[in-house]
C-alpha cells in the first residue's frame, strides 16, 4: 500500500487513479485529460445565447453536449419548449392587437 500524493489516503501499489480523490496518479494520464477541452459551441455562454436568439433550433446543442446529464437535457428541453410556445402565443397575441388598432385608425 501506498499513499495517494494528492488526499494522503491508503491505495494499492498498481493504483493508477485514486478511489478517494479521483485524481490520476501517473502524469502522463492526468496531462492528457487536462488538454481535452471543451469545444466552443459546447460552452454554456455559447448555448446560452443560441437559445435566446434561435429558440428551440438550438436544442441539438444541449443534446449533443457529452457534460449534460440526460435529466438535464428533458429538463431544458420541456422548458425551452414551452417558453417557446407561450412566446409565439404572445407574438399573435400582440398581432391580433395590432390589427384591432389598425381597423379602430381606419374608421375615423
Amino acid at each position: 500500500m501506498k499513499k495517494c500524493p494528492f488526499c494522503a489516503e491508503e491505495i494499492q501499489e498498481e493504483a493508477i487513479k485514486c478511489k478517494h480523490c479521483s485524481e490520476f496518479l501517473d502524469e502522463a494520464d492526468r496531462s492528457s485529460l487536462s488538454r481535452k477541452k471543451i469545444q466552443w459551441y459546447f460552452r454554456t455562454s455559447f448555448i446560452v445565447l443560441a437559445v435566446c436568439c434561435v429558440g428551440p433550433l438550438a436544442l441539438p446543442l444541449i443534446w449533443w453536449r457529452p457534460q449534460t446529464t440526460t435529466a438535464w437535457k428533458i429538463g431544458l428541453t420541456i422548458v425551452i419548449l414551452v417558453l417557446s410556445w407561450l412566446l409565439f402565443q404572445a407574438t399573435l397575441k400582440s398581432l391580433d392587437t395590432l390589427k384591432e388598432y389598425y381597423r379602430l385608425i381606419e374608421t375615423l
